[in-house]
């Protein structure tokens, strides 16, 4: 369990950067005519490690002793954070990402693909940065690695 932990948490790092990445990638490419097999795979490795960290999460989810309903877990900023807060923000921005990269591959247009990627993944990461549980969060019992 204390390894899934150390893996979810170290994989946060990777997709931020990746979404990061992806985010100012098309940024840079808006301005260009094409839409390459470069910033497909950006796109498409940004959505998957998302992907595998909601696998991982959801593990986590039903083992972790951070997630209980018992009666009054609203009332705990930790259970109510994990069991509800960090699960749903997470849920919608992976959803967020993944409908932006799907209407981004429909686009005709690469510059339209672009502005697409910019707009759903910057929503997406900024749901999820507000959906971390940072060490500076004390009662979350967060960690950096």
């Amino acid at each position: 369990m204390s390894a899934l932990i150390h893996i979810h948490s170290g994989l946060r790092w990777v997709a931020l950067l990746l979404l990061l990445f992806a985010v100012f990638n098309a940024l840079s490419a808006g301005k260009s005519n094409g839409y390459s097999k470069k910033d497909k795979l950006i796109n498409l490795f940004s959505m998957v490690i998302l992907h595998v960290q909601l696998l991982i999460g959801l593990v986590l989810y039903f083992q972790s002793g951070k997630v209980s309903f018992a009666e009054g877990w609203m009332k705990s900023e930790m259970f109510r954070f994990y069991g509800m807060e960090h699960f749903l923000g997470m849920l919608v921005a992976i959803i967020v990402v993944t409908l932006g990269r799907r209407k981004a591959e429909n686009s005709e247009n690469p510059s339209d693909k672009h502005k697409k990627i910019v707009v759903w993944y910057s929503i997406g990461l900024l749901l999820i940065i507000a959906s971390i549980p940072w060490p500076f969060r004390e009662a979350l019992g967060g960690q950096w690695f």
